[in-house]
């Protein structure tokens, strides 16, 4: 996580161990806690450390857990999930800012909910209800034609008029006159507002919809905001919040601190206790140094990295209460193909090719990069053991997963590479990422590909690389290691495939890294998401994933379980599934300093 997004955990909590150690399989999840049960303390400065920034700000478009875990804290969403250790109540959508979860019409299609009074922005020192109308805008900003949300998939099709709104505006003039011009005098038909009431109407019933709703894309957005590009370095300086603390500086790559927003009433937030005064977060760390000040102290908590491989058995041995090992339905890292690319004689368009490297890659290396098969374990297929429609399955398996050299050569020479070939790995310059790509680059070498190794800025590498398609199709790149975490638990295949490989969403912020498109998993896709039936759902995932991995777009590697660790003070640590972490807006720090 370095994911982009994200999933429920699924552990065990070992009674009368500190240690908490999870457990894959199944479909239910138990989410990780600190086991401290004092009374909460008031007050303080809570300290967060990591590596890399956000990849956005803007509600709209943010899809890094990071950028969620800052989120949490500045920003409310209609429905949202609670910070609780208790296993049902974690994967269940809530209400956040509105006053009961929605109204559903009998025939499933029409959404009521209504904002409840006191939820307001802090509009330059002054208070200001948030309204409907403000809840409309945040979903029409969501196709916005400069920094569109990542997820388009979860509302063009979904909700009446949305892609017919979109489509209008991708011919709007990319400027702030033209953004703002065309947000307010343009509606969506299926998205009404009256006074602090919204009706949302569904082109068919969608029985995901309130975990839709519980993603942070679609946040009520204040007029105000439309003043500024999408995310742009003026709109990050002039975040309008209306969560419990709002950003008093932010300085890209370096750091973000955080006070109290005094527009937020406690009495009108069930999920945010808010127990800290500030929070402060110091980014340009690796995990070593982390690591090493959350154990002394000096710093709280983890921003965007795990506990370093070597450390692990040490704190497990000793049973500290401070570690976390808590598996998310993840596949991080796993290996996306660059298709579009025309490097190397277009050889990745081919079949063959794109086989040779699933055989190529010796996950057995990647897993003890990750810290070994305590926290990783292979993975065959797009879907991870959490998520309905998991039937484990590997179409290019290896001998203990290590790879099969061989078997790709045969490939390679099949496709009309004889000799090999040489590509181009793209890959961040933070965590564990540059150990892994050079281990690839060690272990394909072994078949006879040549990886020409490109390192970018960690806040570069989607933003600037992945999702921007003028890079894909120039051939920027053609293998790259990001991973991925469901969007929430259970019935969440949508969050796999609908982002990252529906071709019909591909565009400029898209999480379809490589335009992947194949009319048939489309129209499995569809199915499944009409379907209602568990059992035919289950069914029709599997399918596509089966068809997915047929085409082998991608190399799936493992699917992770997260080390986290918390310094001592901290207390109330319960894994948030959208930060990775603990939940900033619920830690409290036993000193209160």
């Amino acid at each position: 996580m370095l994911s982009k997004r994200r999933g429920l955990t699924t552990v065990a909590l070992a009674a009368g161990l500190a240690v908490t150690v999870a457990a894959c399989g199944g479909g239910s999840a138990k989410p990780a806690a600190s086991g401290d049960t004092g009374k909460p303390v008031e007050g303080g400065n809570l300290k967060l450390l990591g590596g890399g920034d956000i990849d956005h700000m803007d509600t709209a478009s943010a899809y890094y857990t990071v950028s969620y875990s800052l989120l949490r804290g500045i920003s409310r969403q209609l429905l949202s999930y609670p910070n609780s250790a208790d296993e049902t109540k974690a994967s269940t959508p809530v209400a956040d800012m509105v006053t009961a979860m929605p109204e559903v019409s009998s025939d499933k299609l029409t959404y009521t909910m209504t904002i409840k009074d006191g939820v307001q922005w802090d509009v330059k020192g002054t208070p200001r209800q948030v309204t409907g109308a403000d809840a409309v805008r945040g979903f029409k900003r969501l196709c916005n034609p400069v920094q569109p949300t990542g997820a388009m998939g979860y509302y063009s099709g979904v909700i009446e008029g949305f892609k017919e709104f979109c489509d209008k505006f991708a011919k709007a003039p990319a400027t702030i006159p033209g953004i703002k011009a065309f947000v307010e005098g343009n509606e969506i038909s299926g998205i009404k507002a009256e006074g602090n009431k919204v009706t949302i109407k569904l082109v068919q019933p969608a029985g995901d919809f309130v975990n839709i709703l519980a993603m942070p894309f679609s946040s009520p957005s204040p007029l105000e905001m439309l003043d500024y590009l999408p995310d742009s370095p003026e709109f990050r300086q002039n975040f309008i919040s209306d969560g419990p603390y709002k950003i008093t500086k932010y300085v890209a790559d370096k750091s973000i601190d955080l006070v109290r927003n005094p527009a937020w009433k406690k009495n009108t937030d069930d999920l945010r206790a808010a127990h800290v005064d500030t929070v402060s977060i110091t980014q340009g760390s690796d995990e070593g140094p982390v690591q090493q000040q959350l154990e002394v102290g000096s710093a709280d908590m983890s921003w965007d990295t795990y506990v370093p491989t070597a450390q692990i058995p040490g704190l497990k041995a000793k049973k500290d209460p401070n570690l976390a090992i808590v598996a998310n339905g993840s596949t991080n890292p796993y290996m996306t193909i660059n298709i579009q690319s025309n490097n190397a004689g277009g050889a990745l368009k081919k079949l063959q090719v794109r086989q040779a490297l699933n055989y190529a890659v010796n996950k057995k290396a990647i897993i003890q990069v990750l810290g070994g098969p305590d926290v990783n374990e292979p993975l065959g297929q797009i879907l991870t053991p959490t998520i309905l429609g998991y039937e484990k399955f590997d179409p290019y398996a290896t001998p203990d997963s290590a790879g099969d050299p061989a078997k790709a050569k045969q490939l390679l020479a099949a496709a009309g590479y004889p000799n090999g070939l040489t590509l181009i790995y793209l890959y961040r310059n933070k965590g564990k990422a540059p150990i892994i790509a050079t281990t690839m680059q060690a272990e394909l070498a072994k078949a006879g590909i040549t990886l020409k190794l490109k390192q970018v800025p960690n806040a570069d590498f989607y933003t600037q690389h992945l999702q921007h398609p003028p890079a894909t199709k120039s051939g920027d790149w053609d293998l790259a290691g990001p991973g991925w975490n469901p969007d929430w638990q259970g019935n969440a295949a949508r969050s796999f495939f609908v982002p990252l490989l529906d071709g019909r969403q591909y565009g400029e912020g898209s999480t379809n890294y490589n335009d992947y498109n194949n009319p048939e998993v489309n129209k499995l896709i569809d199915q499944a998401l009409a379907e209602s039936d568990p059992a035919k759902v289950k069914d029709l995932w599997h399918k596509a994933d089966q068809m997915v991995m047929a085409d082998a777009p991608w190399v799936p590697i493992t699917t992770a379980k997260n080390p986290l660790y918390h310094a001592s003070r901290v207390g109330n640590w319960v894994y948030y599934n959208f930060a990775n972490n603990g939940d900033m807006t619920n830690v409290y720090l036993k000193d209160g300093k």
